[in-house]
């Protein structure tokens, strides 16, 4: 899934949205720099007060470099949402693609315009990353 939410576009970089694959948080192995990671938490409507303020998941990255490495949230603990770009091993093609959070494209990169290239949101799909991927077959 490709998500354009503001805080996928803003923490992934310059492609304008973020790809979400999904792994399972007890097989996520550090080799090396675990002490160092630091993790930041996006608060989705700021003009929220703080104490009512609806944070989303956890994004863990390098700081020293600043790569953007994995979100974790607590409702889903068996769960990690690994940043494809910081795989350094072989990833398969997907079978199939969505593009979720369209409603909050960057005009720049909206894929609307687009020929199809896989199922399109405007806000989040009926169902979660993990039962995408198990009707996908993926």
């Amino acid at each position: 899934m490709r998500c354009h939410c503001s805080i996928c576009r803003k923490t992934s970089g310059g492609g304008g949205y973020t790809v979400n694959i999904l792994g399972q948080a007890d097989t996520l192995r550090i080799t090396r720099g675990a002490d160092t990671i630091k993790s930041y938490r996006a608060v989705k409507e700021k003009s929220v007060p703080v104490a009512e303020q609806v944070l989303c998941q956890n994004r863990y990255f390098c700081p020293t470099c600043a790569s953007y490495l994995w979100a974790y949230d607590d409702k889903w603990p068996q769960w990690i949402y690994p940043y494809a770009s910081a795989i350094d091993s072989e990833l398969p093609v997907p079978k199939a693609t969505a593009s979720i959070m369209l409603g909050s494209a960057a005009k720049w990169t909206d894929p609307r315009g687009l020929p199809v290239n896989g199922e399109q949101f405007e806000e989040y799909p009926p169902y979660s990353l993990e039962e995408w991927h198990r009707v996908h077959d993926q």
